[in-house]
């Protein structure tokens, strides 16, 4: 046992400079792999605990069966027995002084290394925000990508390489969150999906009574007052007495009265009540819907015209002496705002020693309140990011040459490269990356102007969803490792163009990261010089 705890040690040792204090593990992908660390050595510990019990149980069954035999024959002819000498003092030592050894091993807690163990690592786990969060992106995966509970509750998802599924008791956590957080329509989804597999015969710690409780009440903060009857007569006939059940179902019935005294006719509730049903979520706006079917791949489709006039081509970067002999691949992905894709232009060395800096520093990633200025968290930036510097390191130097080469701008003025990992449904919802005109001090601390273009890189295949999207002209870009896209968010007069607001969707499978470089005016004035006209 002394080696299991010299072991646990150890391995402790060498895990706690990879962990890190709680910071939102649900937000990005790369710490939750951490996680992934601290439970299989937790595992480890358990199985190591395990074997000490069982070795200790094992020392007490051999005694036992000794002590058995032993007192078998004594007890048949206890004088006899005891009329040989060795057998007398043998007995006197077994009871003076094994038995009190025995009783020391009985008492023995092996456990002492794997709950040491747990106590420290404890710290590194994640909080009920991280749950909350977690469950929170399914929900919002679900919207987004249209899937039904079952589907979901299956794993039956696109490009998984780890099947995993929902049980009874997992949906009916999924409901309750949903429940606090007063979203009614995914409570009723998820406490019926619960209900379901209870009622496929799923085993489960789950109980069809508070599943029922929930749900029925669900049901009738969405208008469907018949549905929510029906339910809670269900749950009586599990639970007579339940006083809840019974108060609710003596409400219900009142209002039904009061419905039939003013003559409200059938077709109208019935109109009124799948009028409800339908309502998916609040403040489901035009653009969000618009967002959401490009995120599923549903956006607009380029007439044959447009389409023509995209192109692939080998691009020198306007006969930079780095790229005449060795261009690089460029196409276009959309025309107005234009979007070009540069392919090959990051290479896997370079993409992990990034992703390795950056690991260390990712945090929680911000947003700048348009009031007051102050960088916070915001529920649709679910990532976390990390901020480079050019001179920490030559392949970062290098990646900032090269956007500078094939950009044609000035990148002493661009802000620090941005390392992002996106999390559980991690997503970006749309958004202008330039400060527009009721936002006066935005990047008023940089002093160097406004944000005049964007690269970004895609440093990982993500297996599904996870798409840069823009809804004002219905463009989707699918991320691809070893890639970049750039487009222009400032026209050449400064003013913003409007229809580069854009969002990252939803990762529905895999892990999503990506490197921005946000260039910025001062430092271009004679490399895009300005135009007369306000929108050219």
């Amino acid at each position: 046992m002394a080696f299991n705890k010299i072991w646990c040690t150890i391995a402790l040792g060498l895990l706690l400079p990879f962990s890190y204090a709680h910071t939102d593990f649900f937000t990005s992908i790369g710490h939750m792999t951490d996680l992934i660390n601290t439970e299989k050595d937790l595992v480890v510990s358990l199985k190591d605990y395990i074997k000490a019990e069982e070795g200790k149980l094992e020392q007490i069954k051999k005694w036992a069966e000794k002590l058995d035999q032993l007192t078998d024959t004594a007890t048949k002819d206890p004088e006899g027995f005891l009329g040989h000498p060795v057998n007398a003092f043998k007995l006197m030592k077994r009871l003076n002084t094994e038995w009190g050894e025995l009783e020391s091993l009985v008492l023995k807690d092996m456990s002492d290394g794997f709950i040491s163990n747990m106590t420290i690592q404890r710290q590194f786990f994640p909080n009920d925000e991280d749950q909350t969060g977690a469950a929170k992106a399914l929900l919002r995966l679900q919207d987004t990508y249209n899937l039904d509970t079952d589907t979901l509750s299956r794993g039956n998802l696109p490009g998984v390489k780890h099947k995993s599924f929902l049980t009874a008791e997992d949906c009916f956590e999924l409901g309750k969150i949903a429940y606090t957080e007063a979203d009614y329509y995914h409570t009723e989804l998820w406490m019926e999906q619960a209900l379901k597999q209870l009622d496929e015969g799923e085993v489960s710690s789950a109980d069809k009574v508070y599943i029922l409780d929930y749900l029925s009440y669900a049901v009738y903060q969405q208008g469907d007052l018949g549905k929510a009857m029906r339910l809670t007569k269900r749950l009586l006939e599990l639970d007579p007495e339940h006083q809840r059940a019974n108060g609710n179902m003596k409400y219900f019935e009142y209002i039904m009265a009061k419905e039939k005294e003013a003559n409200k006719s059938s077709t109208d509730s019935e109109d009124q009540v799948e009028k409800e049903t339908e309502v998916k979520k609040k403040d489901y706006l035009p653009e969000r819907r618009k967002y959401e079917m490009l995120c599923r791949g549903e956006g607009l489709k380029m007439t044959p015209r447009r389409q023509k006039r995209l192109f692939c081509r080998y691009y020198d970067g306007n006969r930079n002496p780095r790229y005449i002999l060795g261009p690089v691949k460029q196409e276009d992905e959309w025309d107005k705002p234009r979007i070009v894709r540069f392919l090959d232009i990051i290479s896997d060395e370079e993409i992990e020693t990034v992703k390795e800096l950056a690991k260390p520093r990712l945090r929680r990633a911000t947003i700048s309140n348009p009031i007051t200025g102050a960088l916070e968290t915001a529920h649709y930036r679910i990532s976390k990011s990390a901020w480079l510097s050019g001179y920490e390191s030559p392949v970062v130097s290098r990646i900032n040459t090269r956007i500078q080469d094939l950009t044609g701008l000035d990148v002493s003025t661009a802000e620090e490269l941005q390392v992002a990992n996106y999390g559980v449904g991690g997503q970006y919802e749309p958004h202008f990356d330039f400060g527009r005109k009721d936002e006066p001090d935005a990047f008023k601390e940089l002093g160097t102007g406004n944000r005049i273009a964007t690269w970004l890189f895609y440093m990982s295949d993500v297996s599904a969803g996870g798409a840069t999207v823009f809804p004002e002209v219905g463009a989707s870009v699918w991320p691809k490792k070893g890639t970049a896209v750039f487009w222009y968010n400032l026209f050449p007069s400064g003013e913003g163009d409007y229809s580069t607001r854009h969002a990252a969707c939803p990762v529905l499978v895999g892990n999503k990261w990506v490197s921005n470089k946000w260039l910025h005016e001062r430092g271009q004035e004679f490399r895009r010089p300005c135009t007369l006209s306000e929108l050219e």
